[in-house]
């Protein structure tokens, strides 16, 4: 790509495929895809140029890269192991901040996606042996690199690894460590039927042209001078999706497709003052929510990990958020929760109230255990009309902490 080539590319250029004039953020509301403004590719380069630390367990250095640099080598090894990787888009909240810079989400993780075409178990396998090899070259030039297995590099710097392979699904995750919780994810697709769960999470931004500029120009963007950059919303309308996401709309489609993990993303969306357009479509929502919930975490202890590893992989550095976002999710549970018998949606409902005292106790709100509200299900005797030697106290329900005083009924002593 030529200087004239990437001139070609600036402000006010034309992209096939796009609309003449969707220069804007907001592009008609037929089309799915949008040229970013100067600001926002501003923000992207911001993002890929950062340098992120990816902390290593034990006694490994921590590995200190770019996302466009390790974007670039890991692409660069799938091809020559011949494996056609479509284009590299950035994904989740880390695309709405590019958006749009105020959304209240924020963003943790940084979700790289290669769209390859990866058709065997052995592909799959060659991508989870260039991510590792990757690192190994990351590594400080003092560590001796030839000691140094895959397994070990595996064992030091993944935090986890996905890989789902079905007659609609081709994907896999390779999610790389950082104790701040932004976590470098990975992410090879051939095939995915779902890509998204609420309008605002839907963006993608397409990086192609972008890390081209960085390999090709000698020099530095400027408002007048740098490359188109798309960004697409798989939600399907993308000035619908921006406007959702400007004002804090919860909007989907198809909501009994979205998995499990859908729910508790919904209400981290409510904790941060997202709504959904009506009351009758929230109800309609969270009822989708809590039944897909149920049915793929059936078994209390799987909730018990998934609620676990939410919290801790999503509230880095916002500690004092998790009780209003767990006592949110208690009183959607509590609300919205029609597929299940009366003594589950309370063994549910009982381990969300355990895990938000347990944040009250993290967080030195509980200085004792006369502070501990206890919570239990009396007998089926004790409902007998002509049983009376029980005196049964009313359930008081759980609120939000804005005091710094707390009931005290029933102390466990």
């Amino acid at each position: 790509m030529s200087e004239d080539d990437i001139s070609s590319a600036a402000t006010g250029s034309s992209v096939p495929g796009l609309p003449d004039g969707s220069r804007s953020s907001s592009s008609s509301s037929s089309s799915n895809v949008s040229v970013l403004s100067w600001e926002q590719v501003q923000r992207l380069d911001a993002i890929l140029t950062e340098t992120i630390p990816i902390h290593g367990r034990g006694n490994f250095p921590t590995l200190e890269v770019k996302p466009g640099q390790i974007v670039k080598v890991v692409r660069s090894r799938m091809e020559e192991k011949h494996i056609h990787v479509r284009d590299v888009r950035l994904n989740g909240s880390a695309a709405s901040h590019v958006l749009h810079e105020d959304s209240g989400l924020g963003y943790k993780d940084l979700d790289l996606i290669f769209c390859a075409d990866m058709k065997g178990e052995s592909d799959f396998q060659i991508v989870k042996d260039i991510v590792l090899d990757c690192l190994l070259d990351f590594l400080p030039d003092c560590v001796n690199k030839e000691r140094i297995s895959p397994l070990t590099l595996k064992e030091a710097y993944v935090q986890k690894m996905v890989k789902v392979c079905n007659d609609s699904d081709r994907w896999s995750l390779i999610s790389l460590s950082n104790n701040r919780g932004k976590n470098v994810e990975l992410k090879f697709v051939d095939s995915l039927r779902r890509q998204f769960e609420f309008s605002v999470d839907s963006f993608q931004i397409r990086l192609d042209s972008l890390l081209q500029f960085y390999e090709c120009s000698e020099n530095p963007m400027a408002e007048t001078f740098h490359p188109t950059v798309v960004g697409e919303s798989v939600y399907g309308d993308f000035g619908a999706a921006l406007d959702h996401l400007c004002h804090k709309v919860i909007c989907t489609r198809n909501p009994e497709e979205i998995r499990g993990g859908g729910l508790l993303k919904y209400c981290h969306l409510l904790v941060r003052d997202f709504r959904a357009e009506s009351e009758t479509e929230m109800k309609s929502l969270q009822r989708y929510m809590c039944s897909r919930f149920f049915i793929d975490f059936s078994d209390i202890g799987e909730q018990q990990r998934k609620l676990e590893s939410y919290l801790q992989n999503h509230f880095v550095g916002l500690e004092d958020r998790k009780y209003d976002y767990l006592m949110t999710l208690h009183g959607v549970v509590n609300e919205s929760t029609v597929c299940l018998m009366g003594h589950e949606r309370r063994q549910t409902l009982g381990l969300i109230a355990m895990l938000a005292v347990r944040v009250l106790a993290e967080q030195n709100v509980i200085p004792n255990v006369a502070n501990v509200t206890c919570y239990y299900q009396p007998a089926p005797y004790v409902a007998d009309g002509n049983f009376s030697n029980y005196y049964i106290a009313q359930v008081q329900p759980m609120f939000a902490c804005q005091q710094p005083a707390y009931s005290t009924w029933l102390p466990c002593n």
